[in-house]
Parts: structure tokens; sequence; C-alpha cells
């Protein structure tokens, strides 16, 4: 009697955790007193944070990711942690590819799922030997679509910021710092450290604003909201194809500034995409 009551509990209990929010590492922002010789570099790539818990590939919110069955069927048991990703500035097609609920295989033959981590917590590794650990798994998979994302020690801050120009001119959005000595922790903790040459920042949308000139009969710019209750326009980093098709009100938009006015507005700020707040 008492193991079926184990086994009901078990059933009732099982499809919460099959859906539950998966323990990920979020990152801070990169501050120049961080000692950069402690942590690890890496390419931040712009794509779509992909979770493969060892038996299905899922979002960082829990939600599932309808891969086509080639994509996922001979990645190993384990954990992984990475980002689905095509080729750089390309954020627009990856969102496009990966929320289908039914998967274009066409799309996904030019999406790679770039693997930067793979937590054992039985093991409770620190991130250098987990390094370590997902190259040696991806190199004796040797799947073109699943590879590897590869860590760089550096020695100040100079090369550090020399290597994030190098990378930001190539096309990348900046870099990835991981403590080499840090066990696997979850939430945002500083033992992960993200670095842009910018800065970035979220903002519900209030109100679309026509434009003018060249863009009359177009949206010219947005107003949108901090959390802080500030308000403000954002008028460049739209295409043409944006403005026809401007965000909906109430959307929440990704921004970049360099800074904040003595009003506290962010300053020189341009749109980046909108923020899919599944992923």
């Amino acid at each position: 009697m008492f193991q079926k009551r184990c086994l009901v509990l078990w059933l009732f209990l099982f499809p919460l955790v099959l859906f539950a929010q998966p323990d990920v590492q979020l990152a801070t922002v990169f501050s120049e007193d961080a000692h950069v010789e402690e942590y690890l570099v890496s390419e931040k790539y712009d794509g779509i944070r992909a979770i493969w818990t060892g038996e299905k590939l899922i979002t960082r919110q829990g939600n599932p990711i309808f891969a086509p069955k080639w994509f996922t069927d001979k990645l190993p048991r384990v954990w992984l942690d990475g980002e689905l990703w095509s080729k750089h500035n390309d954020f627009e097609f990856i969102m496009s590819t990966v929320r289908k609920q039914i998967p274009v295989d066409s799309e996904w033959r030019k999406i790679y799922y770039m693997v930067f981590d793979a937590p054992d917590r039985e093991r409770n590794m620190t991130f250098e030997e987990r390094y370590k650990r997902y190259s040696r798994l991806l190199t004796i998979l040797d799947l073109p679509h699943v590879l590897p994302v590869e860590q760089f020690s550096v020695s100040n801050n100079e090369v550090l910021h020399n290597m994030l120009t190098a990378y930001v001119n190539k096309g990348s959005e900046g870099l990835m710092l991981h403590r080499k000595l840090a066990r696997f922790e979850t939430g945002r903790t500083d033992n992960l450290l993200k670095l842009k040459p910018h800065m970035e920042a979220d903002a519900k949308v209030i109100a679309i604003l026509n434009g003018t000139g060249k863009y009359d009969g177009m949206m010219g710019s947005v107003l949108v909201e901090m959390p802080s209750g500030v308000r403000f326009k954002i008028g460049s980093g739209f295409s043409d194809k944006e403005r026809n098709t401007p965000p909906n009100i109430g959307d929440y938009i990704v921004y970049k500034y360099h800074g904040f006015t003595e009003r506290g507005i962010p300053r020189f700020a341009s749109f980046q995409r909108l923020r899919d707040t599944e992923y």
C-alpha cells in the first residue's frame, strides 16, 4: 500500500519536475576591479540560451525547444548549457527558428549548439574542470552542429580589453568570464561575468511615435519606461522593416546605451531587439 502511494505521488509530481525552471548560472556585469587572472574568458554568443538536460532541450525558463530529432538524438545523457547560434548579427533569424513549435529543418541546419558548461552536481567540479569535461565530451561526440566554446586565460585588464576589441571588430557581442575555481552556483553570481563595449538594459514600450521626413508614415521612435519609472524616447537602431512593423505597446525591448545624463536618462540609447521573456 505504501509503495502504491509513493508511485501515485511520484506520478503527480513528475510533470512539475519535467517543466520546472532549470538551475542556471546568470552573469553579472564586469567590473574593472575583477581579478581577471582568476577567470577563463570566452566569446559571448548572441543567441538563445539552451539547456540540454540529458533528455530534452529547454529554455532557461524550462520551456521545451522543438529542435529536429537529428539535432538532439546523439547528445550525451549529461547536463549541458550553451547558446543556439548561427552567425554574428543574426539574432532575429535565430529567434524565429528556435521559437517555432514545428521545426523547419532547413533553418535548423544553420544553427549550432555552442556549449559553454557541463555541470555535474555529484562531483561538484570547478569551472576549469567542467571546461575540460565538455571539451572532451564534444570532441568524442564529433557532431558538426554541437561545438565546445573555447576558453582563454588573460593576464591583466589591458589584455582583456584588447581581446574585447578584437572580438567586437569581427562581429561578436562581447566576452564572458568564468571564475576558474568556482563551483556551479544557481542564479546571478560574480563567478560569471559579461563584458560588452556598451551597457544594455530593458524598457517597456509606452507609445509609438510617428516619424518625419524619410520616416513619414513609419515609426519614428518609441517612448519607453525604465523600471524606475523614468521615460525617454529611442529613435535609433531600428531597421526600415522594424519601423514598418514596430513593437507593440506593452512589449519590452533591449537597448544599448553609454552611461547616463544628469537627468538620469540613458545616453545615446539605441534599439537592439525585442526581449522575449520566454527565452
